[in-house]
């Protein structure tokens, strides 16, 4: 069902899945057994014009929308899950800057992030605070015309690959969430050092790196929107802009995994004739090929559903990463199986994509908590309803009055 989507969208998919098969798939193996980080792939982005297509044209980019941007994460996690989240993670640091940033602060950071010449990581998430982020520990405390920022994160995607950092911390500890405020961090800022690197199971290409701050000096005029306070809310409004692309990156695990389940047992002889020629094989890939086309609708209209400004935006993004991500995982581990001995083998791919799918369903908001965001919606939805009717009780019929009363 490609073709229903926009041109403009359907020319980054194909743009997107060019470098992929050139540049991606060529290398995926070995970038999971270096670790090494994917610049070679990231060139061939610049080269396609595809880096920062988010970003609005004003400041360097495309002025693309969250669809444009799931197709082109979708694509490259098809041919490697490392490869999509290290382009991805780009547009989840850039958001906090494109949503609350001031027009300077923008013309200042998002130029270099929209070309590709410098890359942004995100950093929430500590060690004692990940679903729970409005407890971070992090201070920033004003001393004349600079932050002295104090403190340490966990799960920075693009540690040390990226050159700009947005950091959350909190100026008003006394205010809760409400005291916390988004600052730009530069790397080689004095008081600024790059931790330990995570030994990952999977998206091996990607560092994910521990961000130490100790008496790090940042200029005041790096508090994102020059208003303090407002980190908590720019932090919400960011992951909910960005979970579509876990979704996406997920959905192309999931296509990837298939893609090779399709191959592997449509070459396999047993008994006489392909795996894929018996029943069972069959009901197994079309099972796979119903929810990931699913998935993929599900993404897509969340995509769209935030760039069109429309209501429920935050609901749709939480269900489209709990839905793609959970089938990323059912489809990748139902790959191995058809692979039987072979798919426990790192000879073949498809061990990798069930690694790098699990992580969809941790970051960027565990699935449990997605699940809290569709309920608490669902709730609100549920009262404003009721609210909303003017019919009692006495105006059912006497049959489903005695039937509500029965249960």
């Amino acid at each position: 069902m490609h073709e229903l989507l926009p041109k403009r969208v359907q020319e980054y998919r194909e743009r997107a899945r060019e470098v992929a098969e050139r540049a991606v798939r060529p290398v995926a193996a070995e970038l999971d057994r270096s670790g090494e980080y994917p610049w070679s792939v990231i060139q061939a982005l610049r080269d396609a014009q595809l880096m920062g297509i988010w970003i609005p044209e004003e400041y360097g980019g495309q002025g693309a929308g969250v669809l444009d941007l799931c197709v082109v994460v979708e694509e490259l996690s098809r041919a490697c899950g490392g490869v999509g989240v290290a382009y991805a993670v780009n547009a989840l640091g850039s958001f906090p800057i494109i949503l609350g940033g001031t027009e300077e602060q923008k013309r200042r950071w998002l130029p270099a992030v929209a070309s590709g010449e410098k890359l942004i990581a995100f950093g929430l998430s500590e060690k004692a605070s990940g679903s729970d982020a409005g407890s971070l520990r992090t201070r920033a405390t004003l001393d004349g015309d600079h932050y002295v920022l104090d403190g340490d994160k966990k799960w920075n995607t693009n540690g040390n690959a990226a050159s700009i950092y947005t950091i959350y911390a909190s100026t008003r500890p006394d205010r809760g969430s409400r005291g916390i405020s988004p600052l730009v961090v530069e790397k080689g800022t004095p008081g600024f050092e790059i931790g330990k690197r995570e030994d990952l199971m999977g998206i091996r290409c990607v560092p994910v790196h521990e961000l130490h701050f100790r008496d790090c000096r940042v200029p005041v005029d790096h508090l994102l929107g020059g208003v303090e306070g407002k980190g908590f809310g720019n932090a919400m409004m960011t992951l909910d802009r960005a979970r579509p692309g876990v979704a996406a990156q997920a959905l192309g695990l999931a296509q990837g995994a298939m893609d090779w389940a399709l191959r592997y047992t449509s070459e396999r002889q047993q008994f006489g004739q392909s795996v894929l020629s018996f029943q069972s094989t069959q009901f197994r890939i079309a099972d796979m090929a119903t929810e990931i086309e699913a998935a993929r609708q599900l993404v897509y209209g969340a995509a769209k559903c935030i760039d069109e400004g429309l209501p429920g935006a935050s609901k749709y993004a939480a269900m489209c990463k709990v839905f793609a991500s959970d089938l990323a995982m059912k489809v990748t581990t139902e790959a191995v199986q058809m692979f039987g001995g072979y798919g426990y083998c790192r000879d073949y791919p498809v061990e990798k994509y069930m690694r790098d799918a699990k992580i969809t369903q941790i970051y960027e908001g565990a699935n449990q908590i997605q699940r809290l965001v569709i309920g608490r919606a669902l709730t609100k939805e549920a009262a404003a309803m009721t609210s909303s009717l003017d019919v009692k009780v006495e105006h059912f019929p006497a049959e489903a009055v005695a039937a509500l009363e029965g249960a």
